[in-house]
């Protein structure tokens, strides 16, 4: 079993939490470097991981959120607005050639939304979450968010709602799809 910072096993707020340094060191690796290639690879990698982790949290933390919240609907809102943001510039991204100056600009709009919505999530949710959800259910919620993001598609999808029912019903065959594609043209994912 993994341990949290706590000492106790992981949950769904250490595995989330992860992600987002996760994203940091990856927009951090895209703007250190000046070869177009390795960043595109990179930016590949960060865009699979932000739709897995967004699809995700989408399935299954934000039910949680809506239940246990004080102002839980309007949280998810104002994330789910945030994630729309987050897919529209991740499909303009992958539509720019990372020789491009609009390629690191648009990165650098990515990092700006993604650091607002990080803080969010980490400044006051998860706190909320671990203060008002059991542990053994957010360990739950820790299992099944890893499972939906093994299935996830890796692409923005910024036409497709944002919902759990939508992910759940279309999702795995969307992440297959994106997946294919992504082996067919050695995208880095």
């Amino acid at each position: 079993m993994e341990a949290s910072q706590t000492g106790t096993t992981q949950d769904v707020i250490d595995v989330l939490t992860s992600d987002h340094r996760e994203f940091e060191q990856l927009v951090a690796q895209i703007t250190a470097t000046a070869d177009p290639a390795e960043r595109r690879d990179t930016a590949d990698q960060l865009i699979a991981e932000l739709v897995r982790h967004a699809v995700a949290e989408e399935m299954f933390v934000y039910p949680a959120m809506r239940e246990h919240l004080p102002n839980g609907e309007e949280a998810v809102e104002h994330d789910k607005q945030e994630h729309h943001e987050l897919e529209v510039l991740m499909k303009r991204l992958e539509g720019l050639d990372a020789a491009d100056p609009q390629f690191m600009e648009t990165i650098a709009e990515l990092r700006d939304v993604l650091r607002d919505h990080v803080q969010d999530e980490e400044g006051e949710q998860f706190p909320l979450l671990r203060a008002n959800i059991p542990a053994d259910r957010l360990i739950s919620l820790k299992e099944k968010v890893e499972a939906a993001k093994n299935a996830a598609p890796t692409r923005p999808h910024p036409g497709a709602p944002n919902s759990a029912l939508f992910h759940k019903l279309v999702g795995p065959g969307v992440g297959l799809v994106d997946r294919l594609r992504d082996r067919l043209s050695d995208r880095s994912t």
